[in-house]
């Protein structure tokens, strides 16, 4: 280790001795002073950037550590530019937090700062999924939120995120505004951290009541539940915060035949049943699939600690559990809402969805059937929040979703929401029990009708500074000398959305993308295939994301083209020289 960084650190860390810092922080300090240097430079090495989703990162002591310091430094910079952006009135925000261990001491410590700063905070009084945040910020009139939670990171993790007053996650321009007036805090000093108890105000139960409501007037088929009531759910919140308005949401709906597994009901931090509380994981629905198959339960339902994905497992033909990805779950759920809104009359022409440009294109053709008005956005549920802000009053959402497990119906929340979703996924299974199938055999229809889409992701990991560099180099590579062909299919259209171009490589024809500016591009394929290479913003890794189509025309056709979808992928990624 260079001993001018070890030098700063330890100069840097040695200022939390004397400070304004609690005696357990100071202890904590001292001994990895004296005892452990290499955890002293990872805690103290740089201070935690607050970007443009708020704080995550790994909990301890140190300026590059989820604390109460670092976590209240980021809350005086937000009342700083609230104050500034809402002068002359009185300012609110709610605060909600989940199951991860420190949350709730995380939350009580940025009410107080919002106190000490003489803003109305309404704190929830247990943990509560992150959407409820969103619909709190709305029910109150509130200028801001914040939701203390990591969504599906490793239990050492901890985040602060950060809503506008739509109840939207922080976008341009107060995104970069607020990092600012963060930036600005150089010292704990500066933060207020003891305000007083009437500006807190402590909610719940009445709130979840209003907002379950609000999600039973979203069902479209209560007679078709009435009959199939029974269908067998199991479900599990894997220790987070779905545990009880996900299973009192499904009752609502009208469902009775609801299972848990105990073990993982337990709100726990530590997510001791689980190496990943990931929905998208396999393993973390280890234990669901093996109940469902005891019971043998139409629908696995899985929630992430937050509450604000899901993942979902089906029966197949073969009567096996398989897990669906989030393409495959958001075509079923787009599908059920889209098709049941068209029975119902209530189709006027100015309903739209809205999906981001790395999911599937099978939704934009479940639209387009419908005369339904689509919006590609940007990867980041936010940007679904700001189309909903940016259309209210002038036309009508009826879904949202993200490749990621991620999905929305309505209006009165505006981020992810998965208790809604399961509900809405259970409806669709129901109602695809009373025709006499399952939500396999539904996929295997809309695939039928529309094409057998299939979606992949690849992560290629590039480490340190050369591997940034390298990072670069290949978009920069992919930019200047993009394939003409791709697994012998012609490359037709190229959208950069680095310079926000799309480009018909046919009529070299160019067009604008209305869209805020991402280092992603994007190649379609004459054969309906789709490639977007995108580097992280979080890791160092740059994403592949490639989607291909080919025709399913009956039901038991189905592993056959699955495995020819598979070979297709493969193909293009020997084509890119991938691997």
């Amino acid at each position: 280790m260079e001993n001018n960084i070890l030098d700063s650190v330890k100069s840097k860390a040695s200022k939390w001795l004397d400070g304004n810092f609690d005696e357990e922080t100071k202890k904590k300090v001292r001994y990895l002073l004296e005892h452990d240097e290499n955890e002293l430079v990872e805690s103290f090495y740089r201070d935690m950037e607050f970007g443009t989703g708020g704080l995550r990162g790994i909990m301890g002591v140190g300026t590059n550590r989820m604390n109460i310091y670092t976590m209240g430094m980021a809350t005086q910079g937000l009342c700083n530019y609230l104050k500034k952006q809402f002068q002359n009135r009185e300012i609110k925000v709610a605060i909600a937090y989940d199951s991860r261990n420190n949350s709730r001491l995380f939350a009580e410590t940025t009410a107080r700062v919002f106190s000490d700063n003489d803003i109305k905070a309404y704190l929830f009084d247990s943990l509560r999924p992150t959407p409820e945040l969103s619909f709190a910020i709305r029910h109150f009139g509130c200028q801001s939120g914040v939701v203390i939670t990591a969504s599906h990171n490793p239990k050492e993790y901890n985040g602060y995120k950060a809503y506008w007053d739509d109840g939207g996650q922080i976008i341009a321009p107060h995104d970069k505004n607020i990092i600012a007036e963060v930036q600005k805090i150089t010292s704990v000093d500066e933060v207020k951290f003891y305000g007083p108890d009437k500006n807190i105000i402590s909610i719940g139960e009445e709130i979840d009541r209003i907002y379950l409501e609000k999600i039973k007037t979203l069902s479209l088929s209560p007679d078709i539940i009435e009959k199939n009531n029974t269908l067998k759910i199991v479900y599990t919140p894997l220790h987070g915060s779905g545990v009880r308005l996900v299973p009192e949401s499904l009752k609502k709906f009208g469902f009775i035949n609801i299972h848990s597994v105990p073990e993982q009901n337990i709100s726990d931090g530590n997510f001791p049943t689980v190496v990943s509380p990931n929905p998208e994981v396999s393993a973390a629905l280890t234990l669901a699939i093996e109940k469902a198959k005891k019971i043998d339960a139409d629908l696995v339902l899985a929630t992430d600690p937050d509450a604000d994905r899901v993942g979902i497992a089906v029966k197949n033909n073969q009567n096996e559990f398989i897990l669906l990805n989030g393409n495959q779950t958001g075509a079923i759920l787009f599908n059920y809402l889209i098709s049941k809104w068209a029975e119902k009359g209530k189709l006027k022409g100015n309903e739209y969805i809205v999906k981001t440009i790395v999911t599937t294109e099978l939704l934009a053709d479940i639209a387009k059937k419908h005369n339904v008005e689509y919006y590609d956005v940007l990867t980041g549920f936010k940007y679904i929040a700001d189309v909903i802000l940016q259309n209210e009053g002038k036309k009508q959402f009826i879904c949202g979703g993200e490749e990621s497990y991620g999905y929305l119906a309505g209006e009165f929340v505006r981020d992810k929401d998965a208790v809604m979703s399961c509900s809405l996924i259970a409806e669709a299974a129901a109602a695809a029990k009373d025709r006499g199938n399952s939500l396999f055999d539904t996929l295997l229809d809309i695939y039928m009708e529309y094409g057998f889409y299939k979606e992949s992701l690849m992560n290629i990991e590039k480490h340190g500074k050369s591997g940034a560099e390298e990072i670069a180099q290949m978009m920069e590579g992919y930019r200047k000398y993009p394939p003409k062909s791709v697994n012998n299919s012609e490359v037709v259209t190229i959208k950069d959305y680095q310079v926000l171009k799309e480009t018909n490589l046919a009529s070299c024809k160019q067009k604008n993308i209305n869209l805020p500016k991402s280092n992603v591009l994007q190649f379609f394929l004459r054969d309906g295939s789709k490639i977007s290479i995108r580097p992280s913003g979080t890791e160092p890794k740059i994403k592949f994301y490639f989607g291909v189509k080919e025709k399913l025309e009956k039901r038991d056709d189905y592993d056959k083209v699955n495995a020819l979808l598979d070979m297709k992928i493969q193909n293009i990624i020997t084509s890119l020289n991938l691997k």
